[in-house]
């Protein structure tokens, strides 16, 4: 296995291009203000530590592209993932844009890639920090001519993150893949807007595994006003949340859930709190 280290000067989208499957990327402490997609299989990136080294940028989905189309939320991203077996480790990935209302969805990670793994890491944004492949169905077809192929795989991708720290104010872990959070910390931030969600889910009903948030803790910034965040809403019908054993902070709702809006997606949703929680909506199991 080849091990490259590389300095904060360098593109990291250079060296991302040119190194072979399985190499082992360490970066160094300090910032690398780039975006980058890591395309070759096997890559591993290895920072100096979750609050040492960072990849960011400041994409929203309303800034313009080169011929004057908005980037949307998809192409909104710093950091996207298209390979298999991709793995972060002691980094942090995050979107600085700022303002969601104003500028939109700021994706920090977007995983397109099967079997990936982020351990040790942090993912810093506001609204949809962490979006997780593939599309709903639709997007799939209504992206055809703005994204590329890469970005609107329709297979199901499975994702797991250890020991994350995950921050971001509304759906900031979205999306129809696998994935599981395992000691995590999902932590709300105020983006001045008065309601925040965790999840927004969108499996569709074949899929078995959704996102599964095992001994995680959801915690908030102090400015987040007490119980004004659900834990999730469902993004499309069926979506599927599993939370196992977490603790709460006093920001989150006592009803844990909600349908998005007037959807009648409470009728379709599969979520599931263990242990139960006295007050959540009687539609979680």
């Amino acid at each position: 296995m080849a091990e490259w280290r590389i300095n904060l000067k360098e593109s990291l989208q250079d060296v991302l291009d040119v190194a072979p499957p399985g190499t082992v990327i360490r970066l160094p402490a300090g910032v690398f203000r780039q975006t980058a997609v890591i395309r070759t299989p096997g890559i591993t990136l290895a920072g100096a530590g979750r609050d040492r080294t960072a990849i960011v940028f400041d994409r929203c989905a309303k800034a313009l592209d080169h011929v004057g189309r908005p980037l949307g939320t998809f192409r909104s991203f710093t950091l996207a993932v298209t390979a298999a077996n991709v793995t972060l480790r002691d980094l942090t990935v995050a979107n600085d844009a700022g303002d969601p209302a104003q500028n939109g969805q700021q994706v920090a990670l977007s995983v397109l890639g099967d079997n990936f793994l982020m351990a040790d890491g942090g993912l810093v944004s506001t609204q949809d920090t962490l979006f997780l492949g593939p599309l709903p169905p639709d997007l799939i077809v209504r992206y055809r001519d703005l994204l590329p192929e890469a970005l609107r795989r329709p297979e199901g991708l499975s994702s797991r993150f250890l020991g994350c720290r995950i921050a971001g104010s509304v759906d900031f872990v979205f999306g129809g893949g696998s994935a599981l959070f395992d000691g995590c910390e999902l932590r709300s931030v105020c983006d001045g807007r008065r309601v925040g969600y965790v999840a927004a889910p969108s499996h569709a009903l074949s899929q078995t595994d959704g996102f599964t948030f095992r001994r995680c803790r959801f915690t908030a910034e102090p400015s987040v006003p007490p119980e004004s965040v659900y834990l999730a809403r469902p993004w499309r019908d069926h979506g599927l949340c599993r939370f196992e054993d977490c603790a709460y902070g006093p920001h989150i709702h006592p009803a844990g859930f909600d349908k998005w809006g007037t959807t009648h997606r409470n009728e379709t949703a599969r979520f599931y709190e263990t242990p139960g929680v006295p007050g959540r909506v009687d539609w979680v199991n």
